[in-house]
């Protein structure tokens, strides 16, 4: 009896150690893939029903490990989803008295964007202008330079002009209004982005990833036009397609 005792112990302790290299090696997998938000999730649910069962048939080396893990979970689903976590935050401070509530003022400020933008583009002068809508921009815009005038076309391309000390970075436009200009913004760490992106889209991509924001992008180099928001891009735009994407992000769904 006690020669099966001592047997089924060993076979055990094997058990439990091979679980436990099998276990850390396949982690160590997961951290090295992409997409890994879904496949931590459901990799953690797993782990909860081995901890369950390591825990039924006295695993003890497994049991710790998946111990270990589920207290550093929360720490682990922060780190994953951290720019989720800041977007939900973010939309907390939701201010729907800062947008532009008649559609005539809407319309203007377009036309006078449509105007700087395809004039930029011609002359592959870089651009980057942010247009705040349901989440305040305020958290962003610690660089920068007050403004506080008219959203004009004129404005708009003097402030992108070269030789200007204040072109680098994005002019951001908060109730038709453009605040502030020379603001640097938080660049995607989005991993999949092609590598052909330059820093305005990173710039872009990375902020519409956190709030809802809409940013022109006028490259520097080929004078393409893109706009982006909800953490994705559109680009190669024309003056017309450029119009009828800020009707759909500013005109038709606009807060009521």
């Amino acid at each position: 009896m006690t020669e099966i005792t001592g047997g089924t112990n060993w076979l055990l302790h094997l058990l439990d150690i091979f679980l436990v290299s099998f276990i850390i090696y396949h982690f160590l997998l997961l951290l090295r893939g992409g997409g890994i938000a879904l496949r931590l999730l459901l990799w953690l649910a797993i782990a909860f029903l081995v901890y369950l069962g390591a825990r039924m048939i006295g695993l003890e080396s497994l049991g710790w490990l998946l111990e270990s893990v589920f207290s550093i979970s929360l720490l682990i689903v922060a780190i994953i989803f951290q720019h989720d976590i800041r977007r939900a935050l973010v939309s907390l401070s939701r201010d729907r008295d800062r947008h532009l509530t008649r559609q005539d003022d809407l319309t203007e400020l377009i036309d006078e964007l449509v105007i700087a933008v395809e004039s930029m583009s011609a002359r592959r002068i870089g651009a980057l202008i942010v247009l705040e809508r349901g989440m305040s921009l305020d958290n962003f815009l610690a660089v920068g330079t007050d403004i506080d005038a008219k959203v004009t076309s004129e404005l708009l391309t003097s402030i992108f002009l070269p030789y200007s000390p204040i072109h680098d970075g994005a002019v951001i436009i908060q109730a038709g209004k453009l605040t502030k200009a020379g603001c640097f913004l938080p660049l995607s760490q989005n991993h999949e982005l092609g590598k052909s992106l330059g820093t305005r889209h990173r710039a872009a991509i990375g902020l519409t990833e956190i709030v809802d924001a809409v940013v022109i992008i006028v490259s520097e180099e080929t004078g393409r036009v893109a706009i982006a928001g909800n953490g994705k891009i559109n680009e190669d735009l024309t003056g017309a397609t450029l119009r009828k994407e800020l009707k759909r992000y500013l005109i038709a769904r606009r807060p009521q």
